[in-house]
């Protein structure tokens, strides 16, 4: 007998306000965006994508809390993080916790984008997720659309992992800064042995796998 899915929207209500639900995070990644980044992967997402990276980031359940302001102070502190790329799980489930942190983060400097499996026009529709707008109104670059399989890309020239997801420039300080491909594959070993593998997922095993929603 399959276990029942926990319902999103009551585990939506479980994060306390001025905490994220997050899967994981690193700094200095330079295969999620432009220049060095710190990388936080939400918790949660409904699409269930074919082939997706992060199928461990699904359930809506809760994974790790992570108080804004933590999460913030963390960014800050190490030097070479010139921005922060929010992936998942779809992170504009959360879309108010991270349009506070993305605040917070630009006043000091810092850029801020976003994967999301939704369109831009989904997040700017009448059905969009709670503070989508809010969101969207922090944002320097967004890619959107879901991973499809079937239209996968793997090039040094593409910066999606499949042919119908966008790139959205927002602010052209950005325009000539689109560098990172979907080729590319980063390999973080964390403080207790365990690892992150972020970039697209090439011949890697998928239980390790990494970045896009």
């Amino acid at each position: 007998m399959s276990t029942p899915k926990v319902n999103p929207y009551l585990s939506l209500l479980e994060i306390p306000p001025g905490y994220l639900n997050i899967m994981g995070y690193v700094d200095e990644s330079e295969v999620n965006g432009p220049g060095c980044r710190a990388v936080i992967w939400v918790q949660g997402c409904l699409r269930e994508c074919e082939g997706c990276f992060n199928p461990e980031s699904w359930s809506f359940e809760i994974k790790e809390l992570v108080a804004i302001d933590t999460l913030v102070d963390r960014i800050l502190e190490n030097s070479r993080n010139e921005g922060v790329t929010f992936s998942g799980g779809e992170p504009f489930w959360q879309a108010p916790a991270l349009a506070a942190l993305a605040r917070k983060v630009k006043a000091a400097g810092l850029s801020v984008m976003s994967f999301t499996g939704f369109t831009l026009e989904q997040l700017q529709g009448n059905y969009a997720p709670a503070g989508a707008q809010d969101l969207l109104d922090q944002l320097d670059i967004l890619i959107d659309g879901a991973y499809v399989e079937s239209l996968a890309i793997n090039s040094p020239d593409s910066p999606v992992s499949s042919s119908n997801q966008r790139v959205h420039v927002f602010n052209l300080a950005f325009q000539d800064k689109i560098t990172w491909a979907s080729d590319q594959v980063e390999i973080h070993i964390l403080k207790d042995g365990s690892r992150i593998i972020t970039g697209y997922r090439g011949q890697l095993p998928e239980t390790e796998a990494g970045q896009p929603v």
